[in-house]
Order: structure tokens, then sequence, then C-alpha cells
């Protein structure tokens, strides 16, 4: 059984998402306050975090800071929950770390979507530490790829775009979801961006960069 912590100083919200959460089969803690939480943290540590961002003593944003900071929650998974809809402010919460964001107000269904789809994808990270499809290894442990065991120099962003395709090989991933993935933003200006990095990532992949297939008006998808 998870554990999440939920961080809402809306009582009603957070009566809602813990009630929702448990119903689920998660354990929940909930607190009002970034405080609390902190103090919390030093005890145990959670399976994923619900965090507000307007909260009564500490910016949400800055919490999320702080955590991306430390080594020992560096990698936890994290759900921003935000009243704010204007898309700087989602893609902001994404640059500094969140995995995801919920704007509300939110239905119920929505919230444990999203808690199992970042629990799953937590999970299937921590048990696949290396990707082999083809000729193609990554090794997410050294940050290292290779292809037919000939080493491929990879900048940040092409790793992370291929680790993204990997994970979902067979699966057609749209460009939206690897701009909000590995930009952080599905800004439509990016869209070169992303063209010109599937383009060079194909070159240095050489013959196994054909594995990686353009699906038109859709996306790309990871096929051997």
């Amino acid at each position: 059984m998870a554990l999440i912590y939920v961080v809402e100083d809306d009582k009603n919200i957070q009566e809602i998402e813990t009630i929702a959460l448990k119903n689920s089969g998660y354990q929940i803690e909930a607190f009002g306050c970034a405080r609390d939480f902190l103090d919390a943290m030093e005890r145990q540590m959670p399976q994923l975090l619900l965090l507000d961002i307007m909260l009564p003593d500490m910016d949400g944003l800055s919490v999320l800071e702080k955590l991306r900071n430390q080594p020992s929650t560096r990698k936890l998974p994290i759900i921003m929950v935000t009243a704010k809809t204007t898309e700087i402010d989602k893609v902001r919460g994404l640059d500094m770390g969140a995995d995801d964001y919920l704007t509300k107000p939110f239905g119920i269904m929505e919230l444990i979507s999203r808690v199992k789809a970042l629990l799953r994808r937590t999970n299937a990270g921590l048990s696949e530490k290396v990707l082999t499809i083809g000729n193609v290894c990554l090794d997410e442990e050294k940050h290292k790829v290779t292809t037919a065991g000939v080493s491929c120099e990879l900048t940040y962003k092409e790793y992370e775009l291929l680790k993204l395709l990997m994970m979902n090989a067979g699966i057609v991933t749209s460009r939206e979801e690897i701009l909000e993935k590995v930009w952080g933003t599905n800004f439509e200006g990016e869209s070169r961006t992303l063209d010109m990095h599937i383009k060079t990532l194909r070159q240095k992949l050489g013959e196994s960069g054909s594995m990686i297939k353009t699906v038109r008006n859709v996306g790309y998808i990871f096929d051997s």
C-alpha cells in the first residue's frame, strides 16, 4: 500500500483528496502547512506527494525547489495542485521538477487516474534500470547509451527523448506528451526543436535510428 502525503490548506479539498485516495487503497497523511509536512518528511518518506502551490506559510514552488535540491527527495514523485490556470504557471512547476499537475477544480476520477499513472511510471523506472530494444541499450544508472555495443554520445535532451520513447516502446507517444515530459512545455513554438532532436537522434543511433518512426500528425513510436 503506497503512502501518499497530501499538502493542502483548504480543509474541504484536503478532505476530498484524502477520502478519495483512501477509498482507492492508499495510505494517506494530510497536512495544512509546509512546516508540518517537512517535519513529517524527517520521520517517513512517502511514495508520492500531492502539493498545493498556495500554502499559508511557504509557497508550494519553494517547497518543490527545496525537495528537488536534496538528494534524499530529488526523485520523489510530485503532483502539483494549483488554482492557477495559465499555461506559464503549469510550465514553471514542471520546469522546477514537478512530475505532473492538477488544476482546481478537478474531478475525483482525474485525481485517482493521475496518481495511479505516476506511481506506475515510478515503479517502471525503478525496476527497469537498463532498457534494451534491438541493438539499442540505455543504462539509466550509468546514464549511457550504446548501439550494437558501441557507445553513443547524446545530449541531455536527446537522452531524455530516447528514454521516453523506449519506455513507451510499441506505443505512439504524442508530440504534446514529448514536449511536456522532455521540454516541460507544449508550446507550438517548440515543435521544430522536437523535429530537429528526432533527426539528430536517428543519425546518432545509426541503423538503429530507423526504429524511431514518425506517426503523421500524432507523434513518434519506438518500434523494432
